[in-house]
């Protein structure tokens, strides 16, 4: 079952002579539980595409459907509703709260829906990510890679239909970076949780399930491992 079904997608950025095609007509899908590794160049593109697959950008035209739902059909509101819910987006820095502390940047997505907090789902993924004696600390008493676990905690802890990460290990060490893949990887074998990650390191696409190669705004690869 297609989880995520990307339909003539297409971003444009200025008018006339100075237009770009930032996203340019692009149609690809993935199924429920793929792990998916979107790999460019910089400026290929590949951060706008994330940024319209998680409806924090509108398109210029196309449709992204999440779980056969019409993302862009949604008014804002609603959006924003749909993208706590469903969608758990891993930043390249973090984006943690710093007056909330692991616990609390972990569950906030929960708290901004007023929607009780699974202690087992918690306590499991605190175990999982190795923050089980870090529940109580803030962010700048954390490593960056301990704080990088936080965001996926986060991002894990709704049990959303699309995980989406851009370049998660880019502000890390390569030791932290390939703890973070393998628990990305983890998360996708063990909660069967769909993937898609952004990245410039072959290495880490290597790992995936699938890389799509985007250049120009456009897929010119789209290979399994």
């Amino acid at each position: 079952m297609a989880i995520l079904e990307v339909k003539n997608l297409s971003k444009v950025y200025g008018k006339g002579n100075n237009q770009v095609h930032a996203v340019d007509n692009v149609n690809f899908s993935v199924e429920e539980g793929e792990f998916v590794a979107i790999v460019g160049a910089s400026g290929s593109g590949k951060s706008t595409l994330l940024h319209l697959l998680g409806g924090v950008d509108r398109p210029s035209s196309g449709k992204v459907l999440i779980d056969d739902k019409d993302i862009y059909e949604l008014s804002d509101d609603a959006l924003a509703i749909f993208r706590r819910r469903q969608i758990g987006i891993i930043y390249q820095f973090y984006n943690l709260i710093p007056i909330l502390d692991v616990k609390e940047n972990i569950t906030l997505p929960c708290d901004l829906d007023n929607k009780p907090v699974s202690k087992k789902r918690l306590n499991e993924l605190l175990n999982t990510l190795g923050l089980e004696n870090r529940t109580t600390h803030l962010p700048n008493q954390l490593s960056g890679g301990q704080q990088q676990r936080v965001s996926i905690g986060r991002a894990l802890i709704n049990d959303p239909a699309l995980i989406l990460a851009d370049e998660p290990t880019g502000n890390l060490d390569s030791k932290a970076g390939e703890e973070i893949v393998a628990l990305l990887k983890l998360s996708n074998q063990k909660y069967h949780q769909t993937i898609v990650i952004i990245t410039h390191d072959l290495e880490i696409a290597s790992q995936a399930d699938r890389v799509i190669t985007f250049e120009d705004g456009k897929i010119i690869k789209d290979e399994r491992m």
